[in-house]
């Protein structure tokens, strides 16, 4: 679920905070992201989303990096590996546009935004049927992650 207690303190005023819960997505990915995506400004941030959905920058991995291939050019965050998630990426659009809604709803200036705590979990599983094949009728279960994300108005 989402944090309750930061290890830094927050003013509620001048933060807003966006919460996407049980998105069908990848845990390891998003973690990646979030670990990418913060001390940016929102709009950098979505910029590098809109490059990885183009593949013309890639995620780099620095955590989960079994079986992942190198990138050619230069390294970016001190590797080479990387991926493209574009579920990743399209639900992380999403919830920086809510971002920016909520900016916009506090009264705060949404060109100014700082992205300062980002966390991804595990979510519930949801159970289902593997379609075909020998075994059928075996259970799987689908991923999905909690995500938070807060921004703070820089001056």
């Amino acid at each position: 679920m989402a944090k309750k207690n930061y290890q830094a303190s927050f003013d509620p005023k001048k933060t807003c905070r966006v919460i996407g819960k049980n998105k069908p997505v990848s845990l390891k990915y998003s973690t990646e992201l979030v670990r990418e995506i913060k001390g940016k400004m929102v709009s950098s941030a979505e910029a590098f989303l809109n490059r990885v959905l183009e593949k013309k920058d890639f995620l780099p991995i620095r955590r989960y990096t079994s079986k992942i291939g190198h990138r050619k050019g230069e390294a970016k965050s001190f590797t080479k590996t990387g991926k493209y998630p574009f579920k990743v990426a399209k639900v992380f659009l999403g919830l920086l546009s809510d971002l920016r809604a909520n900016a916009d709803y506090k009264g705060m200036n949404a060109e100014k935004l700082l992205i300062v705590h980002g966390f991804a979990s595990m979510g519930y599983r949801r159970t289902s049927n593997q379609p075909q094949g020998r075994i059928s009728g075996k259970a799987r279960k689908n991923k999905s992650t909690h995500i938070e994300l807060i921004a703070l108005e820089a001056a």
